[in-house]
């Protein structure tokens, strides 16, 4: 198994794009853009973590944010309105490699979900609006009959829904990990800062770089 550079980078940005290439071209996974996603909320005073799989739709390399979709109205997207911090990793098995991913999670642009809305299949446009999605429903049927609904509702284009769209995960955290040999692996984490300024842009600082032991 490819370890880390014995000299660790500065920026990790660049390595971690190679390692989502890398999966997605080997297809070690049928999703190999396939992150686990964790949030948080507050209830009754305690802090309760959630995490589910959501797929990686882009990763900025030049800037170091992922982005994801979902429904606003889900217990992710209302648990993001809460605490905007969250963590996230992609495991590779077959190739030995994890990378975890901690960072301020912000909306996408409009014009960015629009355009990426659009290029969804039909269906899926469809189900978007269908779903409400985390809330309880009586039956399947019952589904079936709201996306019966919203296919007469909109028999030509569909617009996209304004509580579904994209975030982006601003990247403060990232540990990049490579299976050895008897457990001896091979751990590198970098930090930083990234300051939210009052119109909501993200202003990164430089990175800081340790090796861990395994």
């Amino acid at each position: 198994m490819k370890p880390l550079h014995e000299s660790l980078p500065a920026d990790p940005l660049a390595a971690l794009g190679e390692w989502l290439d890398e999966a997605w071209e080997q297809r070690v996974v049928p999703n190999a853009n396939s992150m686990v996603l964790t949030t948080v909320s507050m209830q009754k005073g305690e802090i309760l973590p959630s995490s589910r799989v959501v797929l990686c739709k882009h990763y900025d390399r030049g800037n170091g944010y992922l982005v994801f979709y979902t429904n606003y109205h889900s217990r992710k997207g209302l648990e993001l309105e809460q605490q905007r911090n969250a963590a996230a990793v992609f495991h590779w098995d077959a190739m030995g490699r994890q990378a975890r991913v901690e960072g301020i999670v912000l909306r996408s642009p409009a014009e960015e979900s629009d355009k990426y809305f659009a290029s969804r299949p039909r269906g899926s446009q469809l189900s978007a609006w269908a779903s409400e999605q985390s809330d309880p429903i009586a039956s399947r049927e019952a589904l079936v009959a709201q996306l019966a609904a919203v296919e007469e509702r909109f028999p030509g284009e569909v617009p996209r829904p304004p509580h579904w769209g994209g975030y982006r995960l601003w990247i403060t955290a990232l540990e990049l990990w490579t299976e050895g040999e008897f457990r001896l692996h091979d751990r590198g984490r970098w930090i930083r800062t990234v300051a939210i300024d009052d119109d909501g842009v993200a202003h990164p600082d430089a990175w800081n770089v340790s090796r861990l032991q395994p």
